[in-house]
């Protein structure tokens, strides 16, 4: 019978070949075996409950060791597989048992798609303003929902948020708990990528707003150091003093230092504002922070970006006027010294 839903299911899911090599092969074959035991029990024992826990408990396994697989992909896969067990019920259970197995196996199917959208998150991102609408974001794009995700926001844009809370305490904390879920392997690299350009899409949509604000004549040049691709910080810092009145130039990402120190020279800016994400690009600020001391002695300088979150407060060494993670406490700053 386990052989019989072993083909089954890979008869019905052509990914699955693809998926799994021998040695995941021989493990599905034994997880079979424990899926009758647990059913099984669950059954003669007229308790719902044994069955639904042990599903989300097998689920948020499988989740840990096959962390080449998204959490959605092990979902349908799981999905697939209570719909197949449920085909051979007739098989598996006397007459009396077959209808109650198959609810104990659509149950299963219901919290296995619950848990997908209960993976654990840090204390910090359940705490300050907007929570829920973060928590909506967030499981938004683990599902891959761009849809959604964008709705979301725009819905928090219509019902009056500031685009500044939206920035920094939805967005910004959302893709920190993204690089978090990533680092810890709770979701695969090609996840989190999506993640990064679906929120850099959403932004885009606030360009016509924060792009028509009156001008200051003040100008901020802003870039991510070395070889740096999350570009996510330093882009959201450049959007939030454009529409505060600035003059922002965004350099992006992997710009070397004697580029940089060119590009200062070009645009003549107030404030230079430098990000880093990864701690092993710190050195590489540190050069590019020196450079443009010795060669502008007068030019603000500010620095941030998570990697200083690893560090000892390493910018309280460096000739940098300020170091902050929030583009609110930078501008207010920034508005008050340049007159």
């Amino acid at each position: 019978m386990a052989q019989k839903v072993f083909d089954q299911q890979f008869a019905t899911d052509s990914k699955l070949s693809l998926e799994m090599d021998e040695r995941r092969k021989q493990l599905m074959f034994q997880d079979i075996l424990y899926n009758f035991s647990f059913l099984t029990t669950a059954v003669n024992l007229q308790d719902e409950n044994i069955f639904s826990n042990y599903a989300v408990w097998l689920f948020e396994l499988l989740c840990n060791l096959m962390k080449d697989l998204d959490r959605d992909r092990i979902k349908d896969q799981m999905v697939d597989h209570y719909h197949v067990l449920s085909l051979f019920a007739d098989e598996l259970f006397n007459s009396e048992q077959v209808d109650l197995a198959k609810t104990y196996l659509q149950k299963a199917i219901f919290v296995t798609e619950q848990a997908v959208d209960t993976i654990e998150v840090s204390e910090q991102f359940l705490q300050g303003r907007h929570v829920p609408i973060r928590k909506a974001y967030l499981n938004a794009l683990l599902r891959s929902d761009t849809t959604q995700a964008t709705k979301i926001i725009r819905d928090a844009e219509t019902s009056g948020i500031p685009i500044e809370e939206i920035y920094e305490d939805i967005i910004r904390l959302t893709m920190f708990e993204v690089g978090e879920l990533w680092h810890q392997n709770k979701i695969t690299v090609d996840k989190e990528h999506y993640c990064t350009s679906t929120t850099q899409m959403i932004l885009s949509l606030f360009y016509p707003t924060i792009f028509s604000q009156p001008s200051k004549s003040k100008k901020i040049v802003t870039c991510c150091i070395g070889s740096e691709l999350h570009e996510m910080g330093g882009r959201m810092v450049s959007d939030l003093f454009e529409y505060h009145g600035w003059e922002s130039i965004f350099l992006g990402s992997a710009v070397p230092t004697n580029a940089l120190v060119h590009a200062v020279g070009e645009h003549q800016p107030n404030l230079v504002a430098l990000s880093v994400t990864m701690p092993q690009y710190l050195g590489l600020c540190h050069d590019a922070v020196l450079a443009i001391r010795k060669a502008y002695p007068a030019l603000l300088i500010a620095v941030g970006g998570r990697a200083f979150s690893t560090s000892n407060k390493i910018y309280e060494r460096w000739p940098v006027d300020i170091h902050t993670d929030l583009a609110t406490e930078l501008i207010e700053w920034a508005d008050k010294v340049v007159k």
